[in-house]
């Protein structure tokens, strides 16, 4: 990578974290007009900053859907909203499931688990939102696993986006607390942050493998016909 777009991806990924820290503190202080530019800004920030480390298309595509729904949120669109964000985790399964990695059962058991306790706590305060409430948890916890499987990093942005929703959940139960509003932003910022780099850091490395494989096979291989004969010395 030229040292001009390095430079210019950490202004980015910068101003990415800026936004984020401006969001959970706009949140906190319930400053609605720079809590709404804040949060608007979050996503086309990250996916601007992917785009410098060459992300693969659908991991942009979730970066899109993810913006989409936050704007969606702060509207009457509440579906709309969710299916939004539903339809950036189905991209981030679809990368990261054609991902080399690690595949455990035990991850899979182990936040099975933990969808099955959060549905059954928060199902009685949801009323009619229990089914469609625990569909969409079912399509974070996959997505968690899969990140997961991929990368102790990767995974660390889908267990945080899982907690981020699961905040709001507790809102919808009627099991609201002080502090909630900005630790969902404060993980969510982190989460989507993680999943990203997750990605984009294992394809520079491949970048990376790759280069230097073309640097040291740019001459002549050792084994080829100008390294292996050599004329006889001359003789007294």
């Amino acid at each position: 990578m030229k040292l001009g777009q390095l430079a210019n991806g950490r202004r980015r990924l910068a101003a990415y974290w800026g936004a984020a820290v401006v969001q959970v503190v706009a949140v906190a202080c319930d400053a609605k007009v720079l809590k709404q530019a804040s949060k608007a800004s979050l996503m086309p920030l990250l996916l601007s900053w992917s785009r410098t480390e060459q992300a693969p298309p659908l991991l942009q595509a979730a970066l899109l859907a993810s913006a989409a729904g936050d704007l969606l949120l702060e509207t009457e669109l509440q579906l709309a909203g969710i299916a939004a964000f539903a339809a950036a985790h189905a991209c981030y399964l679809a990368v990261y499931l054609t991902r080399p990695g690690q595949r455990s059962w035990r991850v899979v058991a182990a936040y099975g688990a933990l969808w099955a306790a959060l549905v059954a706590v928060l199902s009685p305060g949801l009323g009619g939102q229990r089914v469609p409430v625990a569909a969409y948890a079912l399509l974070l916890t996959a997505t968690a696993i899969a990140s997961r499987w991929h990368s102790p990093r990767s995974g660390l942005g889908g267990a945080l986006f899982l907690i981020s929703d699961a905040l709001i959940a507790l809102r919808l139960a009627g099991r609201d607390f002080p502090g909630r509003g900005a630790l969902v932003m404060s993980t969510y910022a982190a989460g989507q942050y993680f999943l990203t780099s997750g990605l984009v850091d294992q394809r520079s490395g491949e970048h990376g493998r790759a280069a230097s494989a073309r640097g040291t096979g740019g001459g002549a291989p050792s084994g080829s016909r100008a390294t292996r004969w050599r004329p006889p010395p001359p003789t007294a």
